[in-house]
């Protein structure tokens, strides 16, 4: 029989013995009776200050006794056969191959989905590939040489290429995040993102990882274009029959839209068109950054000086006032770097990133506060469906003349954005070395600094030994997620408005992060393979 043990307590430098020893234990059972063991999960407890953090491990082991163990529900219990995951799918005809606009997770899973189902699929990205694109980001930051099409947020691996690489998933569907994780994992990833609870890839690990799908795409029968930007929709009685790349058109029936949420100029287009799109909720806030030694103790302690321990990482919600506009933390970063994203001239934003070892002496977190559509109304000129956009803009435009018109980030230390001091002095020592002192009052909506101000200080809290003064706040940050939804079917995945066109992943307003948007991209290519109705 197989059984599923929660609850496994080892040394964070564990081996396989110590497992196993810790399974005999439980179980009360010889050793000679268990074989098979796998680690499911593992997660960190560092909640008592009396003895060093530790591991908390989920495992799967098979027992041949004879006896049988006493089970406990969550605790022990039998594990019921796995259901296996279907990668593949009956070919069906087609007039054309399918096309996938953007090659961010949605849209490599997408493609990879469809390429392994024997579809030849085309991927067509507006930016460079992963190494070419590395190059301009780098120009971008030490120069401030801005590439439109091929920048931080576009090109090979989506913006989260420049990311901490970061695989939150909320999803319930666990044999889909495994069958994507185990595909990262063939393509260089780490094996212990299968296990951890708050898994992570690392952009110099992506840099690697991205490549290497690519090729598994092209070797499954796909096709992958760079440098190759969509330009316009072809539709003909509300259905599509081709596409502009580039300034030259494109024949297709089936076009999988995956082109991420900071191409504006693809949800222009679609308005243009006639596609129908609304305007959603988002975030905007602000960028934190703190030494890592200072979250490292406020969440391990004295263990935190022990080399077993990693970089520590923390989640912040306060849930507001009278209005219920809470804050939140987004995208935290251990010992990682603040960053300057522009995707077009003259607007900026900010983000973070990590490479795998989280090495660096900083940390830094998004504190975000959420805006509704009343916070955003069209103005004169502006569709309702794209004024979220516009107030994107208007912020980020700002922030790029605080700035000084040259891409680097405008900062504050936390005392004097708190107080609206107008004494402007940075540190020399933080992790993004193109920011200059400025005043961030002017940079985000008022109710946005109402919000943080009295937000921060009560989410400080949680973090024992944070020091405010010690804490460089970078504005603004404003992409956390889309601020339009290009409104599709929810059972096809389908476009309401045009049959053949499948909306996906950030850009698509379903979505938010990697993994969610790559399950989007393989759930999309996976029901239309398996549709019957004929192109």
């Amino acid at each position: 029989m197989r059984l599923r043990i929660n609850q496994i307590i080892v040394k964070l430098e564990y081996t396989p013995e110590d497992v196993m020893l810790a399974i005999v234990r439980r179980l009360g059972v010889p050793e000679k009776d268990l074989s098979d063991v796998e680690v499911l999960r593992r997660s960190i407890d560092a909640r008592k200050e009396d003895r060093p953090p530790l591991y908390v491990l989920s495992v799967e082991v098979s027992y041949a006794g004879e006896t049988h163990p006493a089970l406990a529900p969550g605790q022990i219990d039998l594990v019921e056969e796995r259901r296996p995951r279907p990668d593949t799918v009956a070919v069906r005809p087609t007039a054309q191959r399918p096309l996938i606009i953007g090659a961010g997770p949605a849209g490599l899973m997408a493609t990879l989905t469809l390429a392994e189902a024997g579809y030849r699929p085309l991927l067509v990205e507006r930016g460079a590939q992963t190494d070419v694109r590395q190059s301009q980001v780098e120009q971008f930051w030490q120069q401030a040489l801005i590439n439109s099409e091929s920048n931080v947020l576009f090109g090979e691996g989506g913006a989260g290429l420049f990311s901490d690489g970061k695989l939150t998933a909320r999803s319930k569907d666990r044999a889909s995040i495994r069958h994507f994780f185990e595909t990262l994992v063939a393509c260089g990833a780490s094996p212990d993102i299968l296990i951890d609870a708050e898994p992570h890839i690392g952009s110099d690990v992506l840099a690697e990882v991205i490549p290497a799908l690519r090729q598994r795409i092209i070797d499954a029968g796909g096709e992958v274009q760079f440098d190759s930007r969509l330009d316009d929709v072809l539709i003909e009685d509300g259905t599509l029959r081709g596409v502009v790349i580039s300034g030259n058109e494109h024949r297709t029936d089936h076009c999988f839209l995956a082109t991420g949420h900071s191409a504006r100029d693809v949800y222009r287009m679609l308005h243009r068109n006639g596609v129908p799109l609304e305007a959603k909720p988002f975030a905007i806030g602000v960028r934190l950054e703190m030494p890592q030694r200072r979250i490292d103790w406020a969440q391990y302690g004295r263990w935190s000086l022990e080399s077993a321990t990693r970089p520590a990482s923390y989640r912040l919600t306060w849930k507001g006032g009278p209005d219920n506009r809470g804050c939140y933390t987004f995208c935290m970063c251990p010992g990682g770097l603040v960053m300057a994203c522009a995707s077009s001239e003259g607007l900026l934003t900010t983000n973070g990133m990590s490479f795998s070892g989280r090495a660096k002496p900083f940390g830094n977190a998004g504190f975000l506060v959420p805006v509704g559509i009343s916070d955003f109304p069209a103005s004169e000129g502006v569709h309702p469906a794209l004024s979220g956009i516009a107030f994107q803009e208007a912020y980020e435009k700002a922030t790029f003349e605080a700035g000084g018109s040259d891409y680097s980030l405008p900062a504050q230390m936390l005392p004097e954005f708190l107080a609206g001091d107008n004494s402007l002095n940075i540190p020399a020592e933080r992790s993004c070395r193109r920011a200059v002192a400025a005043n961030l009052d002017t940079l985000l909506p008022p109710v946005v600094v109402s919000v943080l101000r009295r937000a921060i200080p009560r989410m400080l809290r949680e973090l024992n030994d944070v020091r405010q003064e010690e804490i460089l706040v970078y504005a603004a940050e404003t992409r956390s997620s889309s601020p339009v939804r290009i409104v599709r079917n929810p059972m096809t995945w389908e476009s309401l408005g045009v049959r053949g066109l499948y909306p996906l992943g950030e850009g698509s307003g379903y979505t938010g992060g990697i993994v969610s948007s790559a399950l989007d991209g393989i759930h999309a290519a996976l029901n239309w393979a398996s549709g019957d109705e004929s192109p």
